[in-house]
């Protein structure tokens, strides 16, 4: 499991069965083959909302699953 602290709260992204899962104040925000797939797009902002008024492609995650806190 990776974490990104952000200024809105903490995104994960959770190893599931077949997929990884990106997650957000304990909801999904959706589920991809590859964890470098949830990050792209998360960063892109092309995920499930986040929250009225949160544009995840304007928190500064950093696009590298690298620079994530593995957990």
């Amino acid at each position: 499991m990776w974490a990104c602290k952000t200024k809105v709260g903490t995104f994960y992204i959770v190893p599931r069965e077949d997929s990884y899962e990106i997650m957000f104040r304990d909801d999904g925000l959706g589920q991809y083959a590859t964890p470098q797939q949830a990050v792209d797009d998360l960063v892109g902002g092309h995920t499930f909302s986040a929250g009225p008024g949160i544009d995840t492609s304007k928190l500064g995650i950093p696009d590298d699953l690298g620079e994530w806190d593995e957990l």
